[in-house]
């Protein structure tokens, strides 16, 4: 099936946001309020275009004997473009490195927690210094002995806050 036919069901109807191709169009240069006529069509093109990728795509995946896209099918797809065929590559190599990284991140991320964990069950609370210097003037004995206003003004709120406001008095 051609793409040109499957494309005919989209005809009038938008397929992104209007607001992102009217943001599209002035990045390139265009008014900062497209007329709506500008983002109508230039949303059909974009959409085309993509539909017709996608269709060469699926097709060379088919010939292959794949139901499921690769990249590859996609570089054949765009095999005479090779400014869009650059771009897609810098995507996809820019994406495999963030996703590297991080799991790098992750992973560094889980030792360190295994770590702080290990240093405060073997250093007998000695790990925490900074902390203990931050809370030094503080005090939970004060806090629970002046309860705080909880709840709106006509003294109404859940039955154990009520009983927590007993017992502190």
């Amino acid at each position: 099936m051609e793409p040109r036919a499957r494309a005919g069901k989209n005809v009038g109807k938008e397929t992104f946001n209007p607001k992102e191709i009217g943001n599209l169009l002035f990045a390139y240069g265009d008014v900062e309020k497209p007329l709506p006529e500008t983002v109508r069509v230039a949303d059909e093109i974009v959409t085309e275009f993509l539909e017709g990728v996608c269709f060469e795509a699926s097709r060379h995946a088919q010939v292959a004997g794949r139901q499921k896209l690769k990249f590859d099918d996609f570089e054949f797809a765009l095999r005479h473009s090779p400014a869009y065929l650059g771009k897609v590559r810098n995507m996809i190599d820019k994406r495999q490195h963030i996703n590297k990284m991080r799991k790098t991140f992750n992973q560094d991320d889980d030792t360190l927690a295994k770590e702080a964990e290990r240093a405060g069950k073997s250093g007998g609370g000695g790990g925490g210094g900074a902390d203990d210097e931050l809370l030094e003037g503080l005090s939970d004995e004060e806090d629970i002995a002046k309860p705080s206003v909880v709840g709106s003004m006509k003294g109404g709120g859940s039955k154990k806050k009520k009983r927590k406001r007993e017992g502190a008095d």
